[in-house]
This record gives structure tokens, sequence and C-alpha cells, in this order.
């Protein structure tokens, strides 16, 4: 088992390291991690005092020894994370997103979720059969808000036609459960310009571009900034994978890829 493994890394490792020295990430504007390189024990966290190595995946803080040290970011609008029962807290990225964005992210554990409107104030981010682009949507609403005439158009260049994206954090074989929720279900889902993960964790038999939960978060604010609020993108929101990156570096000086 051990040695399958590491040959499924291995073979993910072939797709992350695009260039000899160079990491996947590089390109992107992420703040530097290795001080938490220094961290060579596990530690309290402050909240429950559970043994944690770099932040606590239940209270969503990190250890007091990187306390201030860690990038902090505001998002363009609330999000909410719904994590399927087993989806397992340690493996699970999504609380990479509630450590770095703490006033726009809440995480939630199904069943105990919030009742959700079927109203374009929230929608989902969710590739299902009906889901349809960023851009795709905003056209929809904007068609919507000219025949009801209810502001002039002049106010509405950079103000977002939602206030919150809902995601689903576990492995693909079980969205089902969350997705066909009836508190779920009537919201309108959207789906991202398709992307190629670059998480280390193998799901076999589904394609690249399903992405970890944090890579899916980060793609989705890159696309409001750049197809809704229409603005440049100037690495804004690259701290998102500050710990994803740290992951993926450290997986790489571990893991040699197999000839």
């Amino acid at each position: 088992m051990a040695e399958l493994r590491r040959k499924l890394i291995s073979e993910q490792i072939k797709l992350i390291r695009p260039v000899e020295g160079a990491g996947p990430l590089d390109d992107l504007s992420i703040a530097d991690s290795t001080f938490l390189n220094e961290l060579e024990s596990r530690s309290e966290c402050p909240k429950c005092n559970k043994s944690r190595k770099y932040f606590c995946y239940t209270c969503y803080v990190p250890v007091r020894e990187v306390e201030g040290k860690i990038p902090q970011l505001e998002l363009p609008c609330m999000v909410d994370i719904i994590k399927h029962p087993k989806e397992i807290d340690g493996k699970s990225t999504a609380a990479h997103a509630a450590i770095i964005a703490p006033k726009h992210v809440q995480i939630y554990t199904y069943p105990n979720i919030p009742e959700y409107s079927a109203s374009n104030k929230v929608i989902l981010a969710f590739p299902s059969n009906e889901a349809i682009k960023l851009d795709q949507f905003l056209d929809t609403i904007s068609n919507t808000e000219e025949t009801s005439e209810k502001e002039p158009s002049t106010k509405k260049a950079k103000i977002l036609p939602f206030e919150k994206v809902v995601f689903i954090d576990c492995t693909w074989n079980q969205t089902k459960r969350i997705y066909c929720d009836e508190r779920i279900k009537g919201l309108q889902c959207v789906k991202l310009t398709s992307q190629n993960t670059l998480f280390w964790r193998y799901q076999k038999g589904k394609p690249k571009t399903y992405l970890a939960t944090i890579e899916a978060i980060y793609y989705f604010m890159v696309e409001i900034h750049t197809k809704i609020l229409k603005l440049p993108y100037t690495h804004q929101y690259d701290n998102l994978l500050f710990f994803f990156k740290f992951m993926i570096d450290k997986i790489n000086d571990v893991y040699e890829p197999l000839s």
C-alpha cells in the first residue's frame, strides 16, 4: 500500500513540477512560508488546546508560534464551505481559506448547514449538468435587471450580483448527498473555466480538472475579479494558496518522480 501511494504521488509530482528546480506556483505572488519549516514539533491550538502542526483544522486558527505571520485576505464576497461529515479534517484544504480569509469564510459540517434562499444572492460553485459560467450568470442577471428597471445601469458596473458563494468540500464520490439536499439544490450552479488541479491526493478515475477546495475558491475569486468586477488581476488572491504551495513544495522535496 505504501509503495502504491508513493507511485501515485510521484505520478502527480510529474504534473506539478513543470521545470526542473521550479515550483508549480512560483509565478504567483505568494508570501514566503519558509518560517513554517522552523516548527520542529506540534503545538497546542490556542483555542481547543489540541496538538496541531501549523494551524488548527477544527478551530481555523494558526498555532501561537506563527500568529501574525500568516497572510490575511479580504475576498470580494462571502464564502460558505459545506464539508461532508466523512471528510477528514486534517486532509481538507478548506481550512486554508478560513484561516487566510477569516472575515469572509465560514465552514459548516453537513447536515448542519444554513437554510439558503433560492435567489441570485447565493450561488453554488459546482459543475452540475445545469451549471453555467460566471460571465453567463452575469448576462442572465443583467437581462433581468434591464427588464425590471430597478436601478440605473451606471450603478451596476462594479457591484457583484450575488453576496455569497457556496462550495462543497468532500471527495467527488461524496458530493451527491450534499448537492441533492433541499436546502442547496435550488441554488444556481456556477462552474469555473476548466483548470487542472495540482492537488497531491489522487482521486482514482477522476479527471485532473477536479480541483481541491482551496484551488476552486482561488480560481473563483480570480474570475469574479476579472469577469464580474472587470478589474485587472494583480495577484490580489494568490495568498489563498499560501498553505497549498507550502505543502506542494514539501512534497516536491520528499518525493522524486519515478522514471
